[in-house]
């Protein structure tokens, strides 16, 4: 059960954060967000914003790797592809080794499910692009994004949040 309503608590998130418009001002404005949670909490990711023709905004803040890098273009191809959440995906296709089944045709080292890739999309448009957060576990990774697009676009990070996670410990 929590699994499908992960699922559904996404699809929720991806229904509501939606962009009226999308340019290197807001993805810079979203990325330094992004960045300056990340140096608050000393996390060690990388933030990696880009449309479909071309990057944005990138990060890498300490104890981040070139690992994490590789992860983040694996994600974007995700979205690019599948117009949805890795995190999403990843729930959806329900594979603990993080690959496509054979039968999708994705080599894994183009393509992971694993969470914190997520759609830009622009209403009227549909998806443009994505913002991949690497270096923290998946759910993790998926969480900051969401909370500060909740917050850039005004909107209550609190009803967007997925509900505990149910494999965390007390």
């Amino acid at each position: 059960m929590a699994t499908a309503d992960d699922i559904a608590g996404i699809i929720a998130q991806e229904a509501a954060l939606v962009f009226d418009h999308f340019d290197e001002a807001r993805a810079f404005a979203i990325g330094s967000a992004l960045r300056e949670r990340g140096v608050k909490d000393k996390l060690p990711i990388i933030i990696d914003i880009q449309l479909w023709d071309r990057p944005l905004f990138y990060a890498a803040l300490p104890g981040s790797t070139s690992s994490n890098a590789d992860w983040a273009r694996r994600k974007r191809n995700v979205v690019k592809m599948f117009h949805k959440s890795t995190y999403r995906m990843g729930l959806e296709q329900g594979r603990e080794d993080k690959t496509f089944p054979p039968g999708h045709g994705l080599d894994p080292s183009e393509f992971v499910l694993a969470g914190g890739g997520f759609p830009v999309r622009v209403k009227g448009v549909g998806a443009v692009g994505v913002i991949a957060v690497s270096g923290l576990p998946q759910r993790q990774d998926h969480e900051i994004i969401v909370a500060v697009l909740a917050e850039h676009l005004g909107l209550d990070a609190g009803k967007l949040a997925l509900t505990a996670d149910p494999t965390a410990r007390a």
